[in-house]
């Protein structure tokens, strides 16, 4: 007897995660298109992937404190987090953007901005974590 199909089988989810990462992707680009570089560095991509690791962190911390990944909460991840937050942030303009500075014979900056990007957006997604947890604490 076979269990359940796992969620990625579903056409609903699937249609989740396309409409929030078409939305995802169309805040990216209006931010992108509207944030010049400062001195060369791609300060909207660099933005973005940290506002949107904060966000990440926030929103799972959120969703794990109220249950299970089921239902509603389930919906709201794969909507909310990989697809809305998926889209917003960008590993592959992060890479372009960073390549672009090496061609820019930028070698530092592209290290310095790489290396930021990681640093930051990871202790992003940890002060989400935390804000979520206070606030989840505060409620109770």
């Amino acid at each position: 007897m076979a269990g359940p199909s796992p969620v990625h089988l579903h056409w609903r989810y699937i249609g989740l995660v396309f409409v929030g990462g078409a939305i995802g992707t169309a805040v990216r680009a209006l931010i992108a298109a509207a944030v010049p570089p400062v001195a060369g560095i791609p300060v909207a991509t660099f933005g973005i992937n940290v506002v949107g690791a904060f966000v990440l962190g926030m929103l799972l911390q959120s969703l794990a404190l109220r249950g299970d990944d089921t239902g509603w909460r389930r919906d709201v991840r794969l909507f909310a987090g990989t697809g809305i937050l998926g889209g917003f942030t960008t590993y592959s303009a992060f890479a372009v953007d960073a390549d672009g500075l090496i061609v820019a014979q930028n070698l530092g900056g592209s290290i310095l901005y790489a290396v930021a990007t990681i640093v930051v957006g990871a202790l992003g997604t940890l002060a989400g974590i935390a804000v979520a947890s206070r606030i989840g604490r505060s409620a109770r």
